[in-house]
């Protein structure tokens, strides 16, 4: 019985477990790279990345922007995949935005 071919065909990602802290740091990294933090640096409290809400099937992660928009970034438990919805409260406006794998922005272990 040598069926490692099935085995192969499973990447190291879907191996690996998505914690409610393997979601921030996904999405506390991507933030850090996609975003710039430079107008922060003399008043850090204007940008930041929290959780949020859990649910069965997915972790929630808000990040703040200096411009006062919010990104909430929900990371689906099984896959990774991490939908993206940015909502500016000021314009009462609200659009999805894409989405990334969570496992491309954590640090190989």
């Amino acid at each position: 019985m040598n069926d490692t071919q099935s085995t192969d065909v499973q990447s190291e990602d879907t191996l690996r477990t998505i914690t409610k802290e393997t979601a921030f740091e996904g999405v506390n990294n991507y933030c850090h790279r996609e975003y710039d933090w430079s107008v922060a640096k003399d008043n850090p409290d204007i940008m930041y990345v929290q959780m949020g809400k859990e649910t069965d099937s997915a972790y929630q992660v808000v990040f703040r922007s200096y411009t006062g928009a919010f990104v909430n970034f929900y990371v689906n438990k099984a896959s990774g995949t991490t939908r993206m919805v940015e909502k500016v409260p000021s314009l009462n406006v609200e659009e999805e935005t894409g989405t990334f794998k969570l496992f491309d922005y954590l640090e190989k272990q």
